[in-house]
């Protein structure tokens, strides 16, 4: 059961090793994605390293780097998959879809240990308005390809940011005790920019370069 599946406010039972290679995916693979990143987010950055630290104990949890924190929003495809011409086009599309909309301000503290990751989803206006931010990428890809061409499930989706992954089969039990033990924190911030990236995993962390950086409310 992924994060997506999980009931609003409930845990994973279980949690297994992120890392495993997902269908098309290995070591210099490179893909085009649309990501909400944190650079420059301090306060969200000592949210984060706060949990971290409850949870470096666990020798099965590998925490995120605050320099590769992020949001996944929406794929695009593999680099070798995707003409440049219909890069450059998506990204205007998808400027122009986010310049009419509010900048995103979610709230994040609740943590919630999935079956593959501790994440922090964020509060029900956050996630309202991230929904709005990628349904807007969504309407930009498609007025290239096609709404049949749109890649990736409309529907299945669940925004959070993983703080830390499991890198092994292990019960979440303890995780979940250790997190509740620790208290609850929180942090609202504005999230100005969707990031078009190009991602890759060689290195059992998600790294990227940033092929755009694209305002949100700012037409």
């Amino acid at each position: 059961m992924g994060f997506a599946d999980l009931p609003p406010g409930q845990h994973a039972k279980e949690m297994r090793d992120h890392w495993w290679w997902r269908p098309g995916w290995q070591v210099g693979q490179r893909a085009l994605t649309w990501h909400l990143t944190f650079e420059g987010q301090t306060a969200f950055h000592r949210l984060v390293e706060g949990y971290q630290r409850v949870l470096a104990r666990f020798p099965g949890l590998e925490p995120v780097p605050v320099s590769w924190l992020h949001l996944t929003m929406q794929g695009i495809g593999f680099t070798s998959g995707v003409a440049p011409a219909d890069v450059a086009r998506i990204e205007t599309a998808v400027r122009e879809r986010l310049a009419v909309l509010s900048v995103p301000t979610p709230t994040f503290g609740q943590v919630v240990v999935a079956d593959e990751a501790v994440v922090l989803p964020p509060d029900e206006e956050g996630e309202k308005a991230i929904r709005a931010v990628r349904a807007a990428i969504r309407s930009g890809i498609g007025s290239v390809w096609g709404v049949d061409g749109v890649p990736e499930n409309s529907s299945h989706y669940r925004p959070h940011v993983s703080i830390a992954y499991s890198n092994r089969t292990q019960d979440a039990a303890p995780v979940v005790e250790a997190i509740t033990v620790a208290g609850e924190q929180s942090v609202r911030l504005d999230v100005p920019t969707a990031s078009l990236i190009e991602l890759h995993r060689d290195r059992r962390v998600y790294e990227w370069e940033v092929v755009a950086e694209v305002p949100i409310g700012h037409a």
